[in-house]
């Protein structure tokens, strides 16, 4: 027997009455649901999206950070990290993705949800690898995707684009090496040239 995916609209509500206080927003857009959760209901709120009826989200697809510090090109009025996490009911043909929001900007913080899910295991590795988001509880919480001395996090919208070290294969002490980074910052803007009427285009 085929399940089809109900209306998001009524995913909404189903999802708004099973989480009740513990979000903080909730909202439909380009026929997709996004639910803010509060950040000391995080994980009552993640067990109740995979066990409650209606919900069932048995499988947690992913989980990213997020740096909200220059979010377009705007002043951002909120706490500046986030974790976002897509959830997939494969037993009730839907998906819904959460957001939540670290208290704290300066040592950002949220409860880990590997217990709830396994698969949360490398993906909050690499949000804590790329935006410094801790996860309270993981049992493994190390870098994933970056070098073993590597400093800072890269995806932070205030780590600079070149990096603060760079490696390089030293011919006297014949093994690598680690120095201050010596390229020059610089914005290169793609020259386009187009033929006359390219496209019909007049």
């Amino acid at each position: 027997m085929t399940t089809f995916a109900i209306a998001p609209e009524v995913l909404r509500d189903t999802i708004s009455a099973a989480l009740g206080d513990k979000v903080a927003s909730i909202k439909v857009a380009l026929g997709e649901v996004t639910v803010t959760v509060k950040a000391d209901a995080y994980l009552e709120a993640m067990e109740a999206l995979r066990d409650a009826p209606g919900c069932k989200f048995e499988q947690l697809i992913d989980i990213c950070g997020m740096d909200y510090s220059a979010w377009r090109d705007t002043e951002w009025d909120g706490p500046r990290y986030c974790a976002v996490s897509h959830l997939l009911s494969v037993s009730l043909n839907q998906r819904v993705r959460v957001k939540v929001f670290c208290p704290d900007d300066d040592f950002p913080v949220i409860p880990s949800v590997m217990h709830i899910w396994n698969s949360a295991n490398w993906f909050e590795r690499e949000a804590f690898d790329l935006y410094g988001i801790v996860f309270d509880g993981h049992v493994d919480l190390r870098r994933i995707l970056t070098d073993y001395g590597f400093i800072g996090h890269p995806f932070r919208k205030d780590f600079p684009l070149s990096g603060h070290v760079e490696m390089r294969y030293d011919e006297e002490l014949r093994r690598v090496v680690y120095q201050p980074v010596t390229i020059e910052p610089r914005e290169v803007t793609p020259r386009i040239i187009r033929e006359e009427n390219y496209g019909g285009l007049q």
